[in-house]
């Protein structure tokens, strides 16, 4: 399996990413600067965490317009599986490879700890280890991770089964109810992660690989990886 990951300036989790998904591919994926006008010959591409250009625009804006996103547009639109994490989710909503946009937290504070998730569906080649309504808990690093859509497409996003994970409490209650932070930024109907009508793009506000190995502190996020690697390796 052949692994390409995105370096966009001021990225800060690119590397992360590399050697998350290396440990479970077996080898390193390829670093694929952002002012490349094509990527290599690959089996997934992975838009990574980090603050593209410094995040001074509206988060993702800019590192939307590189040249290399018109080769992951193409790319994705032929069936590449297509991974955006953080500032990668914010990304692929600026390019139009998801629908809505990440906006402000609703604190208005930069928020950074670990969270709760619900694995809402399991039908795609990033979520297919996990199972329906499973509890699973992975960090968050962000500014602007307020997901926001409107109502029409939020119940699209709901009814046809396009919503990946969602913000919840330690017992799996749902965040709204929960309290205490367990959707850390306001978004729309405790949202943390959608996937494509074609379930080959998904966008995610948590870090999987920021908890993918022991050493780490757990492996919640490598069932990711490892998953995307038996689907298409």
């Amino acid at each position: 399996m052949k692994a390409s990951v995105i370096v966009f300036p001021g990225s800060n989790c690119d590397r992360d990413v590399q050697v998350a998904l290396g440990q479970s591919i077996g080898n390193a994926p390829d670093m694929v600067w952002h002012g490349e006008a094509e990527i290599p010959e690959t089996d997934l591409i992975v838009v990574p965490g980090g603050f593209s250009y410094g995040d001074y625009l509206r988060s993702g804006a800019m590192a939307a317009q590189s040249p290399v996103m018109r080769d992951v547009v193409a790319k994705a639109k032929k069936g590449v599986p297509v991974l955006g994490i953080c500032n990668g989710f914010q990304v692929l909503t600026e390019c139009g490879l998801l629908p809505g946009a990440l906006m402000r937290n609703a604190g208005l504070k930069f928020v950074c700890k670990d969270v709760h998730l619900s694995v809402e569906e399991t039908e795609s080649v990033f979520t297919g280890g996990y199972e329906k309504g499973q509890v699973i808990r992975i960090p968050i690093a962000h500014h602007d991770g307020n997901y926001y859509a409107d109502d029409e497409t939020l119940d699209r996003l709901e009814g046809d089964g396009l919503v990946a994970f969602s913000y919840c409490g330690p017992d799996g209650g749902k965040a709204s109810k929960s309290g205490n932070g367990a959707n850390p930024n306001g978004s729309a109907r405790d949202i943390a992660g959608i996937l494509s009508d074609t379930r080959t793009v998904l966008g995610m506000m948590p870090h999987p690989e920021r908890l993918s190995d022991p050493a780490l502190g757990g492996n919640d996020g490598r069932v990711l990886f490892d998953h995307l690697v038996k689907a298409l390796g």
